[in-house]
């Protein structure tokens, strides 16, 4: 399936000073500042959370990407409204095309990382491990043989830890989880069960339009009756890696890198000009990052089968989201 190209590049040039790098609102209480979102909690148990724009990747923020935020918040939201019937969420409005209104829950310590293909770059992935000789991983064994991109027997959890502080993951092993009381066995085998079904369910839908969800993350939560419930957001290009379909089995034979539709776009730049975990980052021109951009609309576009609707040009997101949360002010 080719990408969809109803947004081209340079039409993105007029929103290449509109980046919302930071979305800091005083009137609003109880600031978290997350890695690409601005966290909120309201005094009746609701949380606010605006995306910004920020890339973050390699525990780093890389870059920001004009209108990522709108696309990701919007992309969950078509998610969320799609596996409603498979786990509850957190979501009760959207306000602004940038900001989820959800219910405030107790977010569990542990990420739930689904994988069907033996890929990746950061330092958590199978596919980095695998090639650093590791053939025990999570809990899994892998043989050895495996090419990059190959894909797995069936899907398979690789948790991490939840860095709270927005500082770095770390493998984890369902026998680690539940020796350190990070989730009770019961928690472990539901949010399992729960993982297992979504990821099914995006792959499900990214394949009727030419697209392999290969793995993803979730975050769980607790809600004050002791209910599970998924958090954060779901099957983004920020959470998510997706394939083109169509092209993934000849580049596969040819030992070629899948056609991606993430932001691997923008760690690949990073990769081939430095070590992302230890060199100083290189300045992402502009040009990437309206590509960027574009492949993030172009996620939307391809996975919902709607146009991307674009702001206005001149007016500021941040100011845009403050008019649009005045209420809670």
């Amino acid at each position: 399936m080719a990408t969809n190209d109803t947004v081209k590049t340079p039409a993105l040039a007029a929103y290449a000073g509109l980046v919302l790098r930071d979305a800091a609102i005083p009137e609003l209480p109880n600031h978290y500042r997350g890695k690409v979102r601005e966290n909120y909690d309201l005094p009746d148990g609701r949380r606010i959370i605006i995306a910004t724009d920020r890339l973050s990747a390699f525990d780093r923020i890389l870059t920001a990407v004009p209108l990522k935020g709108q696309v990701l918040t919007q992309i969950a939201r078509f998610w969320f409204d799609r596996t409603r019937d498979i786990c509850p969420n957190h979501v009760i409005e959207y306000p602004d095309p940038n900001v989820l209104v959800c219910r405030n829950l107790k977010i569990m310590p542990v990420e739930i990382v689904v994988r069907d293909y033996l890929a990746g770059t950061t330092s958590t992935s199978i596919l980095s491990m695998y090639n650093g000789g590791r053939r025990e991983m999570y809990g899994h064994r892998f043989p050895d043989g495996m090419k990059p991109n190959q894909k797995l027997p069936q899907p398979i959890i690789t948790p991490t830890t939840k860095a709270f502080d927005a500082g770095h993951d770390e493998e984890l092993t369902p026998d680690q989880i539940i020796a350190k009381g990070l989730l009770s066995a019961d928690q472990w085998a539901h949010v399992s069960r729960l993982a297992l079904a979504l990821f099914a369910r995006g792959q499900e839908i990214a394949a009727r339009h030419g697209l392999i969800l290969v793995d993803t993350k979730y975050e769980f939560g607790v809600d004050p009756d002791g209910n599970i419930v998924l958090a954060d957001e779901i099957h983004t290009p920020d959470s998510s890696r997706y394939w083109f379909a169509e092209s993934y089995p000849a580049r596969f034979a040819a030992g070629e890198k899948p056609e991606s539709f993430d932001k691997d776009f923008v760690r690949s730049w990073v990769v081939a000009r430095c070590d992302p975990y230890a060199d100083e980052l290189p300045a992402i021109p502009d040009e990437i990052n309206l590509e960027a951009a574009r492949i993030y609309i172009s996620v939307y576009e391809t996975i919902t089968g709607e146009s991307f609707p674009l702001p206005p040009a001149d007016q500021s997101v941040l100011e845009r989201i403050r008019a649009n949360l005045r209420r809670f002010f």
